[in-house]
């Protein structure tokens, strides 16, 4: 990933050592992930660990407000790769977030479609994932293309593709 602003979208999101796996992947590139972490988790001494590997606080009851400030962010910081999971959640859900599409849009970012498989001990990031202006659209793209491939979580049962 040569561009300067890049959204992955990393899933299933199955547990919270999914942050240190990809952390430890994208390291690997030379590069900084900024992952989206709710807020409870930056304490003491948590926190400044955290924040030192790219992790962004985020309140999960305010989404307007947080897809605004990540914009804002990643407008301001020269280089910068956010990590998304689309779930928003580590449990299964049936309606994943769209948030990256307004961001991506907005900053001109470049989305790549990543996955962990815990089944079978794989992780990967694949090729830019164009944008049309129809998110919903983008979505279903999204979910056609990770619903064959069989990921497992690291929590099985926590991932569905809807």
């Amino acid at each position: 990933m040569k561009e300067a602003k890049a959204i992955v979208i990393g899933v299933p999101h199955t547990t919270v050592w999914d942050f240190l796996v990809s952390y430890l992947f994208y390291t690997q590139f030379g590069k900084v992930a900024h992952i989206m972490i709710k807020k409870e988790f930056f304490f003491w001494p948590l926190g400044p660990i955290l924040l030192a590997c790219g992790a962004v606080p985020v309140d999960r009851k305010s989404s307007g407000s947080l897809v605004r400030s990540l914009i804002h962010l990643m407008e301001e910081v020269p280089e910068f790769h956010l990590a998304i999971a689309p779930e928003g959640t580590r449990k299964a859900t049936s309606r994943w977030k769209s948030g990256y599409h307004l961001i991506a849009r907005e900053t001109g970012a470049t989305v790549y479609l990543g996955y962990f498989d815990w089944g079978r001990k794989q992780i990967s990031v694949g090729e830019p994932f164009p944008l049309t202006e129809d998110s919903k659209a983008d979505l279903q793209r999204m979910y056609d293309h990770y619903r064959p491939m069989g990921l497992e979580g690291k929590n099985k049962g926590q991932f569905i593709v809807p």
